[in-house]
């Protein structure tokens, strides 16, 4: 052999089969926040290391031949009101926001899940749908329906992100169907009339549609928005035996004949009634319309939502929303209350999915609406002018989408009371697990893997993903 090519195979050798590289290359990586907000989900310098021993520590053992669901992403709400600012934002500053929120290189999330409201929700400055007409008048084939202002901030935002994520994944939800659907012509409550739940249908056919034409793909439909709570502005009480009705009748036909794959999701409301949702899964005709059921946290226990899995195994379940706050330059932040309560609680009780809400807002939380709008749903992100500030939900969210990408499956992990976690085998063949100190005191712990352990501790408070 020529001396120059042996010269370039012990080169090469060098730098790819050397044992501290290999080393390095397998090592965990660490990212941490803590709760004095000394270090706020940042890449820790050194990772940790795997060893053969083991020291008497309470131990986390994480099972990758233990699988459970897959998972579709994390991500938020894109409100109208979250919209609003971020189109308001010069483009420079609207660019680099929404490529640290959306693309997973370097410092960014990459939230990789977004919903959106089909009309308007609590979070935009006023109530619209997208076919509003004069109190008497009906549109019974939905000629006039327009998305509207959706066109202004929605669609705009909506196309940025999908050129930075194109595989992200999008549910709908609409608050209240058009007034002239409802019982009484008001935004508020009300329910929806019989003889326009065809009509009803339709307005869902054409929302997937013309946002399609848009290119927005909506993998998801949930049917209303907290159908047990009328007094939200807007809003709609639908209980389960009309929602029921609703989908095996006329939205579920109405999307076969229509050639539309966009998945059915009941209920979308909060974990004290799983019998809400099973009800209608019990229901042959409608379930085999109906792709899972959406959860909410504002009531019940985490664990209702495996109460509804057990019952129908075979659908899936999403977690749609919850409001996560702090108060503005608080000393301390509480990451670990969203990350254990949504993030560790949700996934290891079924859900394919954790969205929190909302994306964005001003300084003042602004915009609401009148009667029953939102005046203390902070945003993720908080936006003044052409600058932002990441709050408490950014954090707890970045924990889980940067790591845990679409296409997970969450695998197994036993939960030590102090110590909540989750753990994940991503596409990429990558193990990520998610760990919240819970406790009063530092806790230092052993983490198992296929035999192998590394000794790790974590402040109380504090929050860690470890990768490898």
């Amino acid at each position: 052999m020529p001396l120059s090519k042996a010269l370039n195979l012990f080169i090469t050798c060098a730098l790819s089969c050397s044992p501290l590289l290999v080393s390095a290359q397998s090592q965990p990586e660490v990212w941490l926040t803590k709760a004095d907000r000394s270090v706020l989900f940042a890449k820790q310098p050194a990772g940790l290391n795997f060893s053969s021993t083991k020291k008497e520590l309470p131990t986390i053992t994480v099972n990758d031949k233990e699988t459970y669901q897959s998972i579709d992403g994390f991500g938020f709400a894109l409100t109208g009101g979250s919209a609003q600012h971020i189109v308001k934002m010069l483009a420079p500053a609207r660019a680099a926001l929404l490529k640290e929120l959306f693309a997973t290189d370097g410092n960014n999330i990459g939230i990789s899940y977004i919903r959106l409201s089909i009309g308007a929700s609590d979070l935009n400055e006023k109530v619209f749908s997208y076919n509003d007409l004069p109190e008497g008048q009906t549109d019974l084939e939905q000629s006039k329906f327009d998305l509207g202002p959706d066109k202004v901030d929605i669609i705009p935002v909506m196309k940025e992100i999908l050129a930075i994520n194109p595989k992200i994944k999008i549910m709908g939800s609409p608050w209240s169907p058009p007034l002239w659907m409802k019982t009484t012509y008001d935004a508020r409550g009300g329910m929806l009339k019989p003889e326009y739940y065809g009509a009803y249908a339709k307005y869902f056919v054409k929302y997937v549609q013309q946002m399609q034409k848009e290119g927005i793909p909506i993998d998801v439909v949930t049917v209303q928005n907290e159908p047990l709570h009328p007094g939200n502005n807007p809003s709609l009480l639908m209980v389960a035996p009309d929602q029921a009705l609703f989908v095996k009748a006329y939205l579920g036909p109405a999307f076969a004949k229509a050639n539309i794959k966009t998945k059915i999701v009941v209920y979308d409301h909060n974990a004290d009634r799983p019998d809400y949702p099973i009800s209608i899964l019990d229901d042959a005709a409608a379930r085999k319309f109906i792709d899972g059921s959406a959860f909410h946290l504002y009531g019940g226990k985490i664990e209702a939502l495996t109460d509804v899995h057990n019952a129908h195994p075979d659908k899936n379940i999403y977690f749609s929303e919850q409001m996560v706050v702090e108060q503005p330059n608080a000393a301390l932040i509480n990451i670990v209350n969203p990350v254990k309560r949504l993030i560790i609680g949700a996934t290891r009780n079924w859900s394919k999915n954790v969205l929190e809400w909302n994306l964005a807002a001003d300084p003042e939380n602004k915009p609401y609406t009148d009667r029953g709008g939102c005046s203390m749903c902070q945003g993720a992100v908080t936006i003044d002018k052409d600058n932002y500030s990441r709050n408490l939900a950014y954090y707890a969210i970045a924990h889980a989408s940067k790591f845990v990408r679409p296409g997970a499956v969450r695998i197994g992990s036993n939960d030590l009371t102090d110590l909540p976690n989750v753990a994940f085998k991503t596409p990429a063949g990558k193990h990520v697990l998610i760990v919240a100190n819970s406790g009063r005191d530092t806790a230092a712990f052993n983490l198992s893997y296929n035999g192998k352990m590394m000794e790790a501790t974590l402040d109380k408070g504090s929050v860690a993903t470890y990768i490898w």
